[in-house]
């Protein structure tokens, strides 16, 4: 006769309300949005992304202090060009910020979060990639608004061309965190080891910024200026500025710019490119890792 027993130790069903796809996207957008902050986490984890935030804040503060007493219009940055000439400060919050996003669940098969109800692939990767996306708009848009603000105070002339130099810079600001985060999001997740992740995405940056800028100086030696145009496709801030010059109105900050609106017409395609092969490698990475 057998003298096993069988104990209550109080599992239970969940029982509670469970609530749809919506309220489980919202949630791990809010939740990643705050890990690219620090927030909820200990202080050393706040210091680096507010730190670059200050950073990207100084120059535009400073721009709008000089144009206040000389009143001389070149004195103030210009919208569009504000994220390329800060591009290593944004590449650094990218490096630092994207494997905490991407590379410790990868790396732990665990997410910090309980859900009553199981969460897609795709929602998985679209809630990461939305959070980071914002991460970066929110550190290059701010500061843009710090000028464009300024501007307006200090009495910067002409308002209705500075209102739509605003708006275009505002889209540029979208296309640039969209592809970084894209970029960076691939890199990270194949990178467990977050140091390893901060190294890769660097590397990228610089291999592509490095590689680029020495065929487009032998080019522009050489006088093939289109070649020194379209090589910027190869890099992620030459790639947005092509978009915002072709199409957008706005003036180079690049040292080469694909010709006419066909070299616009490409330059969005290939940003739309690399987001949408983004999506389906992080769909499949983290489908292999067993993260949703």
């Amino acid at each position: 006769m057998s003298t096993s027993t069988i104990h209550d130790i109080g599992y239970r069903h969940y029982e509670g309300r469970r609530n749809g796809r919506a309220y489980v996207l919202r949630s791990l957008y809010v939740h990643n949005l705050r890990a690219a902050f620090g927030l909820g986490r200990p202080a050393r984890a706040k210091v680096m992304p507010f730190l670059l935030g200050a950073i990207m804040l100084l120059p535009a503060a400073g721009s709008v202090a000089a144009f206040a007493f000389s009143k001389e219009p070149d004195a103030l940055f210009r919208y569009a060009s504000y994220a390329n000439i800060m591009q290593v400060i944004v590449a650094i919050f990218l490096a630092t910020q994207a494997p905490v996003l991407a590379s410790r669940e990868v790396r732990f098969h665990v997410i910090p979060l309980y859900f009553s109800r199981p969460v897609g692939h795709l929602d998985f990767v679209l809630a990461k990639g939305a959070a980071l996306t914002t991460a970066l708009l929110a550190l290059m848009a701010v500061p843009v608004t710090v000028l464009y603000v300024g501007g307006l105070i200090t009495k910067m002339p002409d308002s209705g061309d500075q209102l739509l130099k605003y708006l275009g810079a505002l889209v540029g600001c979208v296309l640039y965190a969209l592809v970084l985060a894209a970029i960076g999001m691939v890199v990270a997740a194949f990178t467990p080891r977050r140091g390893f992740g901060v190294a890769a995405v660097i590397a990228v940056y610089m291999v592509s910024a490095a590689f680029v800028g020495a065929v487009q100086g032998i080019a522009e030696a050489q006088t093939n200026f289109t070649l020194q145009g379209w090589i910027g496709l190869l890099t992620p801030f030459n790639l947005v500025d092509i978009v915002q010059v072709r199409l957008l109105g706005a003036q180079s900050s690049s040292p080469g710019i694909a010709p006419g609106l066909t070299g616009g017409v490409v330059a969005l395609a290939l940003c739309a490119l690399i987001v949408v092969g983004s999506i389906a490698v992080l769909y499949r990475r983290f489908r292999k890792a067993g993260l949703s």
